[in-house]
């Protein structure tokens, strides 16, 4: 434990260091002002000055005294949780008071005795010691408390994403088009979903293997989410090789613009297909419907929609966008 002895009588520097060393205190640094205490032992960034965890301070200093000082010191993040025993004459014992409001922790009179000068540093660094603990703690459970909370963001969206694309998974997508549908019936805002299939895509991974599937899907992925342009909109992997677009507040027009985007967004990725029938390269297949929504249509027939005419638009040949309105 490294303490410090301010006092400005080399005399009584002296004293004090001699009655701790034999009492067993190794680390003790003397100062005679405060002047000197500022200019060795504290810095700007509170990193680059030597840990101090006890100071004697004498009350009555050339230039800022001890008061004044220990008020000065306890703003410091140095010297904040250190304790700090004023050595006081006793005629200055009526200072006393404003030194305890400024910070001080116990005191003694000039010129000390052994063993209350023993007891009384002993009572401060076991102070400090148990401050030093407490800190520490607060810490640990900080950290740990900042760790539980990563791992419940992780586990949050372990639940809601799909490992593979990073997409919403289908669980999530209930969850949103649960949540949206009920406040477009509140605010009588239309509903869009779009149904997206991969064309032959199980050819697609007898041909080039389930690794190369993996990356194909990935970028499929990518490329329809590159076509929304909307926060408020959700992509969603619904199963295998098929996704689901919600969109919130989009009208049928706006629905089909946006099915088109994801088509074009593929299309530029350029990326070859040997084994499909529908083109050379990969492609979707896509099924839009929009409705406003009220309390006598449930969300699933909306669903249900979409879902046929993604199913119309692969018996059509696939590789094209077909809309409730064509069923």
């Amino acid at each position: 434990m490294k303490i410090l002895i301010v006092d400005d009588s080399i005399v009584t520097r002296t004293f004090l260091e001699d009655m701790l060393q034999e009492a067993g205190y190794s680390h003790i640094m003397l100062a005679g002002s405060m002047e000197e205490v500022f200019a060795r032992f504290c810095s700007d960034n509170g990193h680059s000055c030597p840990l101090v965890d006890l100071v004697l301070l004498d009350i009555h200093l050339p230039g800022q005294d001890g008061i004044e000082g220990c008020r000065v010191l306890k703003q410091t993040e140095q010297f904040r949780d250190v304790p700090v025993i004023i050595i006081s004459g006793l005629k200055q014992l009526e200072n006393l008071e404003p030194a305890f409001t400024a910070g001080a922790t116990d005191y003694l009179t000039k010129p000390p005795k052994r063993l209350e000068l023993e007891v009384r540093v002993s009572a401060a660094l076991k102070l400090k010691f148990e401050m030093d603990r407490r800190k520490a703690r607060e810490r640990e459970l900080q950290e740990m408390t900042a760790r539980l909370e990563e791992a419940n963001r992780q586990l949050q969206q372990l639940s809601t994403r799909d490992g593979l694309t990073g997409l919403a998974n289908r669980h999530a997508g209930s969850d949103f088009i649960k949540r949206e549908w009920l406040r477009a019936i509140r605010e009588q805002h239309e509903f869009s979903v779009i149904m997206i299939d991969i064309d032959c895509f199980k050819l697609y991974n007898d041909t080039n293997g389930h690794l190369a599937g993996d990356d194909c899907l990935k970028k499929v992925a990518t490329a329809l989410q590159n076509g929304l342009h909307r926060p408020a909109d959700l992509l969603v992997r619904y199963g295998g090789e098929e996704f689901m677009a919600l969109l919130p507040g989009t009208g049928s027009d706006g629905a089909l613009t946006v099915a088109t985007a994801m088509q074009e967004s593929l299309a530029s990725l350029q990326l070859p297909h040997g084994s499909s029938t529908a083109s050379p390269l990969v492609t979707v297949s896509i099924g839009v419907a929009s409705a406003c929504p009220d309390e006598t249509f449930p969300v699933e027939q909306l669903i249900a929609a979409a879902d046929r005419a993604l199913y119309q638009a692969k018996r059509a040949g696939r590789n094209r966008i077909c809309t409730a309105r064509d069923l």
